[in-house]
């Protein structure tokens, strides 16, 4: 009976990649497994003539020989051709192996070692202008008695009896096999027969470290430093992990940042709203003088440029200003002369003299005199 092409059994083009060969393969690979089919003929022969379709079609030789000879190539009748070998159990492995083998390499894989966090806080001064604090971190190192093995000092680990060192066994299912990960020594390949008494075999410790931490100016909360090769040791002489500092900057009494912009309250007294006058103001850099216009009124905002933060440095930007936004005050505690000028005050005064207030007022009888209409 003629061989089907190999393109026509597993459902793809000519000009296919691989992994959608894989992908198709997998597929009827699931619908016509024995174990899913027993008893089934007609499904054992679908799997076979797909396994072998597969193992052609995703070996780049064989299939640049397979697209030029087709299956007399197969069969090595035509020169330069390949023999098929018959045996499934190569391609089902490769495209299943991340689910049935339990990941290859064995022992031969390294692991990195874990990231860690370390949420650092920071006071608003230190943000700003840059800061180099110690932190200390809790840690895994590499084992200085065993230099990472986990074994006795002047001992090795041992190849595993089990696997004979591979880190895997094979089982066998019919007339394809599976690879596993080996219980004894999982996936290892090594044993310890004497394990080094200072990390117990486990080849890492842990261990407090501390390190310097170079703050940049301009940080804000949110933002990340990272310490390359400060996390974790890996394991079986893999590459420790990394440590990413997280900032976070801490409230402050007089100053509430925006980006690059810094914001305070400016608290005056009604005189100096009235009159005008000229008060001192903080700033990170020290205090400036802000000169007060006369009839300025709460929630006047006064710009500072240049006085907020530099962020050069983690942001590519400029420096930000400082936005003072005026507050007056009511007096408290008057004292009776006091009152009694307030009083005087009073009689003098005009409700021209409050025009918000008068506008507000106006607004308010226009609204109850509809409600009457």
């Amino acid at each position: 009976m003629a061989k089907r092409d190999y393109y026509e059994v597993l459902g793809v083009s000519r000009d296919a990649s691989e992994q959608e060969i894989k992908k198709a393969y997998r597929r009827l690979a699931m619908k016509y497994h024995p174990d899913r089919n027993p008893d089934d003929s007609r499904s054992e022969d679908k799997f076979k003539e797909a396994s072998e379709a597969a193992e052609v079609l995703t070996d780049r030789q064989k299939r640049s020989t397979y697209d030029q000879f087709g299956h007399a190539a197969v069969d090595g009748s035509a020169g330069g051709g390949f023999a098929n070998t018959g045996s499934f159990s190569s391609v089902f492995e490769d495209v299943f192996g991340d689910i049935f083998s339990g990941g290859r390499g064995g022992h031969h894989q390294v692991h990195r070692g874990t990231d860690l966090k370390y949420v650092l806080n920071l006071t608003l001064e230190e943000a700003v202008k840059g800061a180099n604090p110690k932190i200390k971190i809790p840690t895994l190192v590499s084992c200085s008695e065993c230099l990472g093995s986990g074994a006795r000092k002047g001992t090795s680990p041992v190849d595993c009896v089990q696997c004979g060192g591979l880190g895997q066994i094979t089982a066998r299912q019919g007339f394809f096999s599976i690879q596993q990960a080996c219980p004894r020594c999982r996936g290892k390949g090594k044993v310890i027969s004497d394990p080094c008494r200072q990390c117990r075999g486990q080849g890492r410790v842990e261990e407090q470290k501390t390190l310097a931490v170079k703050i940049p100016p301009g940080v804000d909360t949110g933002d990340r430093i990272r310490l390359p090769g400060q996390g974790e040791a890996g394991a079986n002489g893999g590459p420790a992990g990394d440590l990413y500092v997280q900032i976070n900057v801490r409230e402050h009494s007089i100053f509430t940042r925006d980006g690059e912009d810094l914001h305070c309250e400016v608290p005056i007294s009604f005189v100096d709203a009235a009159l005008g006058g000229e008060l001192e103001v903080p700033t990170l850099e020290g205090r400036v003088n802000l000169k007060i216009l006369p009839e300025t009124q709460t929630g006047k905002l006064f710009r500072l440029r240049g006085k907020g933060v530099n962020v050069t440095q983690v942001r590519g930007g400029g420096v930000g200003d400082l936005y003072c936004r005026i507050v007056v005050e009511t007096p408290v505690n008057l004292t009776k002369k006091q009152k009694d000028l307030l009083c005087e005050f009073a009689e003098e005064y005009s409700a021209r003299q409050s025009p918000r207030q008068a506008s507000w007022l106006d607004g308010v009888k226009h609204f109850i005199d509809s409600l009457t209409d």
